[in-house]
């Protein structure tokens, strides 16, 4: 599968470009038409691509797709010690429980941080 390389395809472009007086808009412009010049075909002198073929490189994986319906724990953040969890304090005496695992929740909870089960 060929993956678009957007760093190196970024570090390129801003190796020989200065853009120290540009707002981020306009850098970004600049950066999106740069990707789309027409440059001689590496594999072909007698054609031209859009610079931003260049750019894909082959891969042996499947890219990784983000769902915001699926929250997935990875363990790196723990809320054993009250440091992180819901800002608001909940004065509520019957606690919310997660449907697959069991673990008490907040109010509020979206996702289980346990198993990250979604929650209704």
């Amino acid at each position: 599968m060929e993956v678009f390389d957007g760093k190196k395809a970024a570090q390129e472009y801003m190796s020989k470009h200065t853009l120290a007086f540009s707002t981020p808009e306009l850098t970004l412009m600049r950066f999106a038409f740069w990707l789309g010049d027409t440059v001689p075909d590496p594999k072909d002198k007698e054609k031209t691509v859009p610079r931003m073929l260049t750019f894909m490189t082959e891969q042996d994986f499947a890219p990784v797709l983000i769902d915001d319906d699926t929250y997935v724990p990875s363990g790196a953040v723990k809320n054993s010690g009250g440091m992180y969890g819901n800002p608001q304090t909940e004065n509520v005496a019957e606690g919310k429980f997660c449907s697959e695992c069991g673990t008490k929740l907040s109010a509020t909870a979206k996702f289980c941080p346990e198993c990250g089960a979604t929650q209704e």
